[in-house]
């Protein structure tokens, strides 16, 4: 199972969880399994199939540029990061 890296913030849906182990071939897979688990969380990270535009997924450290299609293997770590702005 990859290891899934939460914001503080998604705290109230997690129980004040941050690292949790969830299974998926593919970055919209761990994410149904994590809202299986902690229902509601999904619907906070991605909205009508996509990443909502204020986070950013890693996925072994580099941003996952297909989205919710990005692979994910067993011993991934996927970090969800709200994104940094500014100029």
């Amino acid at each position: 199972m990859a290891r899934v890296i939460l914001p503080s913030l998604f705290g109230d849906t997690t129980g004040g969880i941050r690292f949790l182990d969830a299974p998926g071939g593919t970055v919209g897979e761990v994410i149904d399994s994590l809202d299986r688990a902690h229902f509601g969380l999904a619907e906070r990270i991605r909205r009508e199939g996509r990443v909502v535009s204020y986070l950013a997924i890693t996925v072994d450290g580099k941003i996952a540029l297909a989205g919710l299609a990005t692979p994910v293997r067993p011993e991934s770590e996927v970090a969800v990061l709200f994104n940094m702005g500014g100029g």
